[in-house]
This record gives C-alpha cells, structure tokens and sequence, in this order.
C-alpha cells in the first residue's frame, strides 16, 4: 500500500510540474511569438538573412503555444474530455513543433553562416529556395514523428478514455527494434543537427580571428556568431535534457529498469527535460529579438506607433515615411 501511495503521490507532483510551468510558458510564448510572426510578415520580402526559417519557427512555437491550455486543463482536472482523436493530436503536436524548433533552428544557422562566409554566392540565392527548404523540413518533421502517437495508439481496453499525454499507454516492440528506432531518433533528431550549429559556430569564431578582416566585416561576423551561438545555447538548454531522458525514460516505461530510486529519478528528470522542451516556445523569440537589429528596430516604440496610426488610417492612404524602408 505504501508503494501505491508513493507511486501516486509522485504522479500527482509530476502532473503539478507540468501544469505550473505549461501556465508560465503560456503567456509570454503567446505574445512573443504573435509578436515575431506580425515582424517577420512585415520585413519577409525585405531581406534574405534566415527570415523565412525565423517565421517558420514561430509558426512551429505558436503551434505548441496553443496547445497549452488544454495541457493545462488535463493536468489540473486530472481527466480528457475531448476525444481520443484531440488527444492524441496535441500529443503529436509536442512533438513537431520540437523537431520543427530543431530543424528551423539548423536552418537558420547554416543561412547566417552561409551569409557571412560566402556573401557573393548566397546574396543572390532566391527566396523560393529557402520555401522549398522549409516545405520539405515540414513534411520530413510531420511523417517522421508519427511514431510518437503510433507508439501510444493501443487496443488495451484497460486504457481509460479519460487519460491523455503522460498517462497514455505505451507500446512495446522488440529490443532490437527499439533501439534501433531510439538510435535514429536520437543520431538524425539531435546529434546531427548539433554537429551542424557547432561547426557553424566553429567556422564563424575563426574567421573572426582572421587578420584581415576589416571592421565592417568583423561587425557582420560578430553579429553572426551571436545569433550561431543563440541558437546553440537554446537548442541545447531546451532539447539536450530530453534526448538524454527519452531513451531512459523509454526504458522506466517497459520495465526494463526495475530499481524503485532509479525509476523515480528519471521519470523526474524527464518530466523536467519536457517542460525544458516546451521552454523553447519562449526562448526563440528572445533569439529574434537580440540577434536581429531588424527585429528590435521594427518592435521600437517609433515604429509601433506608426505602424498603429496606419492601420487606422483608411486603406487607399500613403504609408508613413518612417514605415518605408526601416530594414537594412
């Protein structure tokens, strides 16, 4: 009896964890990320440095962001209401805004560095390339993480048509398949994109060291390796913790780990690792933001009173001077 009571004491404080921080994250990712997308939609045809990719994030975050609410209401009433089907749609969702989040974030420090290390070559690079780029990125994300929901779908009728997200059931495959699928998960979802923004970063910070680099070209370099490293930072503070807890916590829920401390460690510690990768909803527009003159130029208060007294304005009136050519 005291080990139910354990067990259920440690579920009831998980639940809690999630609901606290999803409420955190739920308000500043709505506004940044509204924010970044009314930004990006603004300057898009303007410039050529990642902005497309940037938008694309947002859409992914924003995706996530809304989902929240009904996070929240599932962990706190402690029961799903809605169907199985919008269950296991938000419960997919998680998933491919995470891997979107990776994939826009790769894309946009290979563009910068691109940029910055062959200006002539990628300056006259078309913006339908990077929309390929995306559309592609899109639809490898969504097949690809359909295992996350198929893995939960089950016929046990044990399975209670009230429970959603952490309390769904999980399917067991064979040992040589499982790992197999959790090492390609783990290699194509997070250690290949690592690889790809340190060596950026790598790449930016010798270039940087170069002597002759004259100082309009060292602004530029230094500005790229800011928003390189941002995205280093973010991407490893929110998705580094949930691919070290995903294969352990996989093997907590198929009984492999049987050690009642070891259990109750990681099932923390990757309750945690999801909280961290929802997190990124609101650290990416703080990437736009600092790393982006465009973005903190067009969020100034100048800016956002013109752009206000415009949209009052009737449609067929001039633009304000100080709307027109605000990016570099």
């Amino acid at each position: 009896m005291a080990a139910n009571d354990s067990n259920y004491n440690e579920e009831e404080f998980l639940k809690r964890l999630y609901a606290i921080m999803y409420t955190i994250i739920l308000i500043p990712g709505l506004i940044g990320n509204v924010l970044a997308l009314w930004v990006f939609y603004g300057y898009m045809k303007e410039t050529k440095r990642a902005v497309i990719f940037m938008f694309n994030l947002a859409i992914a975050d924003l995706a996530q962001v809304l989902s929240l609410p009904l996070r929240i209401f599932y962990y706190l009433s402690k029961s799903w209401y809605l169907g199985k089907e919008l269950c296991m749609f938000c419960f997919y969702l998680k998933y491919v805004n995470m891997y979107a989040s990776i994939y826009f974030l790769v894309c946009i420090s290979v563009r910068r560095f691109q940029f910055l290390m062959h200006p002539l070559k990628f300056s006259d690079c078309k913006r339908i390339y990077d929309m390929y780029i995306c559309i592609v990125g899109w639809l490898v994300v969504c097949v690809g993480c359909l295992s996350f929901p198929l893995l939960r779908l089950t016929s046990n009728k044990t399975c209670a048509d009230d429970k959603c997200f952490v309390d769904l059931p999980l399917k067991t495959a064979d040992e040589p398949i499982s790992i197999a699928m959790m090492s390609l998960g783990e290699l194509v979802g997070f250690v290949t994109p690592l690889l790809i923004i340190l060596y950026c970063s790598w790449k930016t910070i010798l270039s940087l060291q170069e002597k002759n680099s004259v100082s309009q070209d060292l602004g530029e370099k230094q500005k790229a390796l800011k928003m390189i490293l941002t995205c280093a930072v973010v991407f490893l503070i929110c998705f580094g913790p949930y691919h070290i807890s995903f294969p352990l916590n996989y093997l907590v829920k198929t009984q492999n780990i049987e050690d009642s401390h070891a259990r109750k460690a990681i099932l923390i510690f990757h309750a945690i690792a999801l909280c961290l990768a929802s997190l990124n909803s609101c650290l990416d527009p703080i990437i736009y933001y600092f790393t982006t003159d465009e973005f903190r130029r067009r969020l100034s208060r100048q800016v956002l009173q013109d752009s206000i007294q415009f949209h009052n304005m009737h449609c067929g009136r001039a633009k304000h001077p100080s709307e027109i050519n605000i990016v570099e």
